[in-house]
């Protein structure tokens, strides 16, 4: 059986929760690859919600394994109060069922401090962080002074690697006027929290190798969205990671050939949230109507998303830089009842017709969507689990999504139930 990578294909947001965990029934490992508490995963399992940010989704999923890799960021005291909120929901979580990587990088106070003040700076154009350390943490990591789960081990290492980061922050943290950082209190938050962490801690390279020896079907499970990734994402207004599909090898020590399918996950018309471009953005009664229709508000931040028509070209690229094997295609009940419908094909930049978006910031800012325009259909998909409870002209604007994205759908979402999907292609069975 195949072992299968999800990522997002937009700006994240795009319905990911509902997909792993309808793909997590038939695996056997979830496995989280990349980012931190800044993601926001929404699910709805039997009319109850579950709300998850550090947690794979597959934790709500009795029999699975859940996995943090290596490539995630994590905020251990965030991850404990997510623990105790999926516990008080029933959500059994044990060292069994979840496993934390070794050599998983830790968010700690200052990195959301640092994060913080350096939004806060007026003179300085926003990226639309969190807030929430991500990014200072990933700067850390590549720095070499960051606090790694196995470093809670050993007082001394820990004291030594705490030295190391201080040294850095301090100067930092002089500079945008805060205050020294209280060695001795965060030495003690860090032990208090140390023996909690420690007992999901393992070599989750070599878990995962050998389930996959086993014949275990993985899950490989992303945060964000392709167009936030780090390198080929829409630069600054990005997160401080790789989100694109080749993270899930590094992100958790299984080699490239570990990977069989990759589900592209994208909403049938687009979103974001935050600063930067956004070509197909609308500003009038259609994208305040998609908002409306869609539930449009982030799930980690509670900021309401900005909305446009579906961009192929977008779509197009990050199905290239990802290996897209196939797409899930989500929210096409949000459609139901436009007259008509929009799909941007390329962009007009200075007269010049271009069917990528250019990486150049000021290039995007000028990009201009050429649009395709398709008649809407009045009746519901909402609840469609089959192409025979869709109407045609829906199943019409599936298809032309297909053409203009050189890839095919996957599976149709047309609710937040589970059930609620259209299953074209099993990501688990093809190799």
């Amino acid at each position: 059986m195949a072992n299968v990578v999800v990522v997002g294909a937009q700006w994240g947001d795009e319905g990911k929760g509902k997909i792993v965990d309808w793909l997590s029934e038939r695996a056997d490992v979830v496995a989280r690859f990349q980012g931190g508490h800044n993601a926001g995963h929404t699910l709805v399992i039997d009319g109850k919600v579950y709300k998850l940010h550090a947690l794979p989704s597959g934790v709500v999923r009795g029999g699975k394994l859940s996995v943090i890799g290596n490539g995630v960021v994590l905020d251990p005291w965030h991850l404990l109060k997510e623990i105790e909120g999926l516990r008080g929901q029933g959500v059994e979580i044990t060292p069994e069922t979840l496993m934390i990587a070794e050599n998983t990088p830790l968010i700690l106070p200052f990195h959301g401090e640092l994060d913080r003040a350096r939004e806060n700076q007026a003179d300085v154009a926003k990226i639309g962080t969190t807030g929430r350390g991500i990014g200072p943490c990933y700067e850390d990591k590549v720095g070499r002074r960051v606090i790694r789960v196995a470093d809670l081990a050993d007082a001394a290492t820990l004291e030594l690697r705490v030295d190391r980061a201080l040294v850095h922050h301090d100067a930092l943290r002089r500079g945008l006027g805060l205050d020294p950082i209280d060695r001795d209190d965060l030495l003690a938050q860090l032990r208090e929290v140390a023996p909690a962490i420690l007992e999901y801690a393992a070599p989750v390279w070599k878990v995962l190798n050998d389930k996959r020896k086993e014949g275990k079907r993985i899950l490989f499970e992303g945060a964000q969205g392709a167009l936030l990734d780090i390198d080929f994402g829409t630069y600054p207004f990005v997160t401080s990671s790789n989100v694109i599909a080749g993270q899930a090898a590094t992100g958790t020590g299984v080699g490239p050939g570990a990977i069989d399918f990759v589900l592209g996950i994208v909403k049938a018309y687009t979103t974001r949230v935050g600063e930067g471009p956004f070509p197909t953005e609308l500003l009038d009664a259609d994208g305040e109507k998609l908002g409306q229709r869609g539930h449009e508000f982030g799930t980690t931040t509670g900021r309401k998303r900005r909305c446009g028509w579906f961009d192929a070209a977008l779509v197009r690229q990050t199905c290239a830089t990802s290996g897209v094997s196939g797409i899930s295609l989500t929210k096409l009940d949000v459609l139901d009842g436009f007259e008509t419908l929009k799909i941007c094909t390329g962009y007009d930049l200075d007269g010049k017709v271009l069917d990528y978006l250019p990486t150049a910031a000021d290039q995007q800012a000028r990009c201009k969507p050429i649009y395709e325009e398709m008649p809407g259909w009045s009746e519901s998909t909402e609840g469609a689990r089959s192409w025979n409870d869709l109407p045609a002209q829906a199943i019409k604007y599936v298809r032309r999504i297909e053409e203009l994205i050189d890839c095919p759908v996957a599976l149709v979402s047309t609710s937040p139930e589970r059930e609620d999907t259209i299953l074209v292609t099993d990501p688990f069975a093809a190799r």
